[in-house]
């Protein structure tokens, strides 16, 4: 699809369906083939399906997926465990939304250093090096992490979230991939009933409880899935297709698109 082709689609609210999805383990999850078949049928439906990246993931590695990994362009992404919220395009890539951050922005209230000083040293976490604007995100080491560093965090008036058993993000207060995504389809004017929301492990957490259809693919992690058991998600899908082919199972179940049996049979 060409950058004209792009210019010339509808509006994202104006869609028949928007996938709204994590990335590792999710939307480049699955087998290469399940990959591809997914890839393909959106970029085949662009004027009728949306695509918005919910990550973990900095504007950055969100800016060069498209030409690493051959996915499609999204045409908006909640990047850094919901801090971010930004158009995405080719020609301008990642660019923040100001409007929509100005909460997030004044909730973090510069507590990058503090964060980072009052954890300096605590064990089993290692600072990741990435600048983050709203976060600060360390690799976890289980065996030695120490769980105080929860309280710590609460004490300072920030949300902690572990992932993947390896991940320790420090969040603002009340912000995540759910309500971030919330905050941006309001924005935009996207119904609940037209987006799935897709992922796979407990920082998507709050993405799957936010009130859209959701799947958790098949390949999610443990911990994800006792979260998941312990309430009642009448609009969750529990897909058994890992990665990709968990998402198109999951368009189907819901009757979101047309052509959605097709995806999950290629």
């Amino acid at each position: 699809m060409t950058i004209q082709d792009r210019v010339a689609l509808p509006e994202i609210a104006e869609k028949t369906m928007v996938l709204a999805t994590d990335l590792d383990g999710t939307f480049l999850g699955g087998s290469p083939e399940a990959r591809r078949a997914l890839y393909d049928w959106i970029e085949e439906n662009r004027d009728t399906v949306g695509l918005i990246f919910v990550t973990g993931r900095d504007p950055e590695f969100i800016a060069g997926l498209v030409e690493a990994e051959g996915t499609p362009w999204p045409d908006f992404a909640v990047g850094d465990v919901g801090t971010t919220i930004a158009r995405v395009s080719p020609e301008d890539g990642v660019e923040p939304i100001e409007e929509l951050e100005e909460q997030i922005a004044a909730i973090w209230n510069d507590a990058g250093d503090a964060v980072r000083a009052r954890l300096d040293g605590w064990p089993g976490l290692r600072l990741q090096p990435t600048p983050f604007r709203y976060r600060v995100s360390y690799d976890l080491d289980a065996a030695e992490f120490d769980e105080g560093a929860k309280a710590a965090v609460e004490e300072m008036g920030h949300d902690w979230l572990i992932s993947d058993n390896r991940y320790f993000d420090v969040l603002p207060r009340g912000i995540s991939k759910g309500p971030s995504l919330k905050r941006l389809m309001a924005h935009l004017g996207i119904a609940e009933g037209r987006v799935l929301a897709a992922g796979d492990t407990l920082n998507d957490y709050s993405l799957l409880t936010a009130g859209v259809p959701a799947v958790a693919v098949g390949n999610s992690e443990a911990p994800l899935k006792d979260a998941l058991a312990g309430g009642d998600h009448p609009r969750l899908y529990h897909a058994t297709g890992h990665g990709c082919a968990g998402i198109a199972e999951a368009i189907t179940h819901f009757d979101l698109h047309p052509t959605g049996a097709t995806a999950h049979a290629k």
